[in-house]
């Protein structure tokens, strides 16, 4: 029968419609709406278009964008004294460090000075340590998005042996710890595991996150298993033109899955709609929970 695909984008969509009216009631019964900083270096085509996607968001549900958007010679003390001001920033709920940044600047300091709680991308080493406790904070966007598409899935996670390609610190291990907190078993591959297609067969939940396209074909894919691809990769075909794809090979895995995600219009569009609520969250937590 082939497997059912799990609409990303209608899912976002009614996240975002949720979230929109709850930023209404809160913007009229405090006097403002939530804000998001987004700081961008440089002219990276990709970077500014997920800049523009993330500020038409905010747009959409009500919240304020504040955007920096700054020349590619920019410094590293430039840019931490414009995080120093966000931090201390009462109009602002959020900050999001656009990756990657040119470099000359030391990413990891960066992320490392803003304010935990409005570490909306949940890259901040005191949230990866909440996550790792199992406390309560902003988890980063993407894991938390394919999350909330597996919650909405008729199915128990409890149990369920999930494999997740890929050990990025934006992806692969944190989603790999929301798992276990759904008390899944989890393996982590990645690109130098031996006989990956021997552990690929066995999983229930087979995540795809390497940055490799279409890497997970059909024989890698257990009948039946949910599989969410989490890869955005643009290439070229024997015509030269240019289209997306992700880290599974989409139309061979179809009719082996049960559940899947497509690309575009699967993982992408939560990880924008997770970015706006936690920066609901941090505003909430600011102004004091309803």
């Amino acid at each position: 029968m082939g497997a059912q695909i799990i609409d990303g984008k209608a899912t976002a969509q009614r996240i975002q419609t949720e979230l929109a009216q709850q930023v209404s009631r809160w913007a009229a019964k405090v006097g403002r709406a939530p804000g998001l900083a987004v700081i961008l270096v440089g002219d990276n085509p990709a970077s500014a278009a997920y800049v523009r996607g993330k500020e038409r968001a905010c747009q959409k549900v009500g919240m304020v964008s504040f955007g920096h958007h700054l020349p590619a010679d920019t410094s590293q003390q430039s840019l931490e004294t414009l995080i120093h001001q966000l931090n201390q920033d009462p109009e602002v709920d959020g900050i999001l460090l656009q990756l990657p940044v040119p470099p000359h600047l030391d990413e990891n300091t960066l992320l490392n000075l803003i304010d935990p709680d409005k570490d909306v991308d949940g890259l901040h080493p005191v949230n990866l340590g909440r996550l790792v406790r199992s406390e309560p904070g902003l988890r980063s966007c993407t894991p938390a998005g394919v999350m909330r598409l597996l919650a909405d899935l008729p199915i128990r996670l409890e149990g369920k042996y999930a494999v997740v390609v890929g050990r990025s610190k934006l992806v692969g291990k944190p989603l790999a710890l929301l798992l276990l907190e759904q008390n899944c078993t989890v393996t982590i591959a990645h690109s130098r595991t031996p006989e990956l297609a021997t552990l690929t067969r066995q999983a229930d939940i087979l995540v795809a996150a390497a940055g490799r396209p279409e890497l997970i074909t059909a024989e890698m894919v257990k009948p039946g298993a949910i599989v969410i691809d989490v890869g955005i990769n643009r290439v070229t075909d024997d015509n030269g033109n240019n289209h997306l794809v992700g880290d599974v090979d989409f139309a061979r895995v179809l009719p082996v899955a049960s559940h899947l995600t497509p690309v575009p219009g699967g993982v992408g569009p939560m990880t924008v709609t997770l970015l706006l609520e936690n920066t609901f969250r941090s505003f909430c937590r600011r102004v004091g929970e309803p």
